[in-house]
């Protein structure tokens, strides 16, 4: 499992629309077979701060995702929304194991 949290710092003019083409990119991601989650989370006090939560299966899965479609709908959109370039840091699991990430929370598909 590869876990990358993306850290995005919106425009505050810019928010609701790249709140909207993050939710769409992540609708789409979370159905690719490569990605258990696909977590997008906005900061309480600073709603310009958003996290995403990416967890992959295995380490080729971010290159794999970066090739969709939804992807690069969404990186293309998103790129003059940025206050600030964003920046990623990966992780590795170490509780839930592998099994307790096969969640895809279909119920909001």
């Amino acid at each position: 499992m590869l876990i990358v949290h993306v850290f995005a710092h919106i425009k505050p003019d810019q928010v609701e629309a790249f709140r909207s083409a993050t939710l769409e990119n992540a609708r789409h991601s979370i159905k690719e077979p490569g990605i258990a989650r696909f977590d997008v989370i906005q900061q309480q006090d600073d709603p310009t701060r958003f996290v995403l939560v990416e967890v992959y299966r295995t380490t080729d899965d971010p290159a794999r995702h970066k090739e969709t479609r939804h992807y690069q709908k969404w990186r293309d959109a998103v790129a003059d929304m940025m206050a600030e370039p964003r920046t990623s840091i990966k992780y590795t699991n170490v509780f839930p194991d592998e099994t307790g990430w096969d969640r895809k929370f279909k119920d909001y598909l």
